[in-house]
């Protein structure tokens, strides 16, 4: 599920868990896709899954958040072709940084 529309990002930041497969298929992807991101592990810090969970309404992992300055957009879920989509629309984080 995405919030928003296909961004231009300044910031990503990726919430994951141990033992999640999903956020190991999504971290595989953006990296190979060469996009910085930010990872938060919810199960070892307490301010990030509450961040994840009161401030961008979600309760799965992985969930991505794309920040557009002040502006951000939620992606949860691993949907590969989503993901594209985005990433394909919006400019590299790289140069964004």
């Amino acid at each position: 599920m995405v919030r928003g529309a296909a961004p231009a990002m300044n910031r990503i930041v990726l919430f994951t868990q141990p033992g999640c497969i999903s956020c190991e298929l999504m971290k595989v992807l953006l990296e190979a896709k060469g996009i910085v991101f930010e990872e938060r592990d919810i199960n070892v810090d307490d301010a990030a899954r509450h961040e994840m969970v009161d401030v961008y309404d979600s309760r799965e992992t992985p969930t991505l958040v794309l920040f557009e300055g002040e502006a951000h957009h939620v992606v949860t879920g691993f949907d590969p072709e989503l993901l594209d989509q985005i990433f394909s629309a919006a400019p590299s984080s790289e140069t964004n940084s």
